[in-house]
Parts: C-alpha cells; sequence; structure tokens
C-alpha cells in the first residue's frame, strides 16, 4: 500500500481450492479452468476512504507455479497477494506474451524484490 501511496485499505485474501477458484473464473470473468489470483476491486469508501478489494488465491495453482518457475511457494504467494493488491488497486495488464513487460508487471516484480 506504501508503493501506492494508500493510507486505508480493507482488502480480504481468501485461500480457496482448485474447484473453488475454477467456479469464481468461470462466473465472474467467464473464464475456463483453474487460476492463480483473483481479485476484485470494489471501490472506496467515500472520496478519500478506504480501498476495498477482495483477493482469491489458489495455493495448489501457486505451486506449480513456483515449481514451473523455479522459485519457493512462499515467493510465488506473496507475487500473487501484490498483484491481486495492485489489480484491486485500478492496475491492469494485457494477456499473453506482452504481460511480463507490462508496466503493472514491473511495479509488481519491484515491489516483491523490496519485500523479500
Amino acid at each position: 500500500m506504501n508503493a501506492e501511496r494508500v493510507k486505508d485499505a480493507l482488502i480480504s485474501i481468501t485461500f480457496v481450492g482448485r474447484a473453488t477458484i475454477t467456479r469464481i473464473n468461470r462466473r465472474y470473468l467467464g473464464h475456463r479452468g483453474p487460476t492463480d489470483v483473483i481479485s476484485f476491486g470494489l471501490g472506496r469508501i467515500g472520496r478519500r476512504g478506504a480501498v476495498i478489494g477482495d483477493i482469491y488465491i489458489c495455493a495448489e495453482i501457486a505451486r506449480e507455479n513456483a515449481r514451473r518457475q523455479n522459485v519457493s511457494a512462499g515467493e510465488e504467494l506473496l507475487r500473487l497477494v501484490i498483484h491481486g493488491t495492485l489489480h484491486v488497486l485500478g492496475h491492469e495488464h494485457p494477456e499473453g506474451s506482452e504481460r511480463p513487460a507490462s508496466p503493472m508487471w514491473r511495479k509488481q516484480e519491484r515491489i516483491l524484490a523490496r519485500v523479500l
């Protein structure tokens, strides 16, 4: 939150299984299959109030991603918390091969490097 100059936030982080993240992904995003993180930015309380949002993380998918990327599961979970938080704050990224070069992705990795 400090990196984004957000003083107040009410963000829930919920860890769910593969079946639950698949249902959320289909119901709210219209995508098939499981994913690692889904975020919902719910706005602010008033003009200057707290940012409100929900983040859902599938630890099983995060562990698979960590193995594939040769990083620890803890690092990948932290990456997903940061990623989800940036989405709650309104940041977006393109899909596909352009994703890692996007401003949001670069910001995510800078924040991650500071907290590791």
